[in-house]
C-alpha cells in the first residue's frame, strides 16, 4: 500500500487546493469585467471568521471605483505599479483602523476590560496593523475562491495615501489590491517556493 500524497490528506478537493493556491497567481492585467458590490460582500462574508487578536477586526477596505478617486491614488504609487492600477476594475486600499478597540465590548464581550487593555495608542497601533495584515490573508485567499484574481501591492506612498484617504487619522493604509479577472499575459513565471524541510523543524 503505497502512502498518500500531501493533496489526499487535505480535507479540500484537488480542483479547490488549486484554485486557492497552486493555480492561483498575482495578477498584473485585468479584463474590462467588473467586479461587483455583491461579489466583494461574498468574498467578505466568506473571510470575517478568521482569527485574529481579541476578535478584534480591524482590517478597514476602502474601494476606489470612480476615475476621481484612482487619480488621487495615482501619485502615490510607484512608477512600476502605476499602469495596472489605472487600468484595474477595482481597486482596493486595505488599512488598519487603530481605533478598533472602540468595537471591543461588542466583539470581545466576556473581557469587557479589554478596551482599556489598549488604551496606548501606539501599541494598539502595533496590534492593529498584526491583526489586520493577518485579515489581509483571508481577503487574497477569499478572493481566489471568488473566481477573481487579486494583485496586491506594496510599492507605494503608505503615508501619503493615508493623508489623502484617511485624513482623520484613525486608519493607516497597509496595502493596496487590484482585483478583477485576470487578462492577457496576466501573470510572469512562478518563482521557487521552499521545501516543507526548509520552513518546519520540530523540538
Amino acid at each position: 500500500m503505497t502512502a498518500p500524497t500531501a493533496p489526499d490528506l487535505l480535507a479540500l478537493d484537488r480542483a479547490a487546493q488549486d484554485l486557492l493556491f497552486r493555480a492561483a497567481r498575482t495578477a498584473s492585467t485585468f479584463t474590462d469585467e467588473p467586479v461587483t458590490d455583491a461579489q466583494v460582500a461574498a468574498i467578505h462574508d466568506l473571510i470575517r471568521y478568521g482569527p485574529t487578536a481579541y476578535n478584534g477586526q480591524p482590517l478597514r477596505v476602502l474601494l476606489l471605483r470612480s476615475p476621481e478617486s484612482r487619480a488621487r491614488l495615482l501619485p502615490y504609487v510607484s512608477s512600476s505599479n502605476r499602469a495596472k492600477t489605472a487600468s484595474a476594475p477595482l481597486v482596493a486600499v486595505l488599512a488598519a483602523d487603530v481605533d478598533f478597540h472602540e468595537r471591543l465590548p461588542e466583539l470581545y464581550p466576556h473581557r469587557p476590560q479589554a478596551r482599556d487593555w489598549l488604551s496606548d495608542r501606539a501599541g494598539r497601533a502595533e496590534q492593529a496593523r498584526f491583526s489586520a495584515t493577518l485579515q489581509i490573508g483571508y481577503l487574497l485567499v477569499g478572493v481566489r475562491a471568488a473566481g477573481l484574481a487579486a494583485g496586491p501591492m506594496a510599492g507605494f506612498d503608505a503615508v501619503g495615501v493615508t493623508r489623502e484617504f484617511f485624513p482623520d487619522g484613525r486608519h493607516e493604509a497597509l496595502l493596496l489590491l487590484n482585483l478583477g479577472h485576470p487578462g492577457p499575459d496576466a501573470w510572469a513565471e512562478r518563482l521557487p517556493r521552499l521545501s516543507t524541510g526548509e520552513v518546519v523543524w520540530t523540538l
